[in-house]
């Protein structure tokens, strides 16, 4: 698997929807509307959002 690093190549934000995507070989595009989705309903989720935005280091 391939570690955690938010790519510089398909970032559409921040980079964290295709950071997690690439971790587990999920489709990028899933992982985004889940997490828009969580957004919508469950506020909580944005939050978590900005704070892999900040922990999660960018690929270099």
């Amino acid at each position: 698997m391939n570690a955690l690093v938010r790519p510089q190549q398909g970032r559409w934000i921040a980079g964290v929807c295709a950071a997690v995507a690439n971790r587990f070989g999920w489709n990028v595009t899933l992982v985004r509307i889940l997490t828009v989705a969580a957004v919508l309903f469950f506020g909580l989720s944005l939050w978590i959002y900005v704070l892999l935005w900040l922990l999660v280091p960018s690929e270099r």
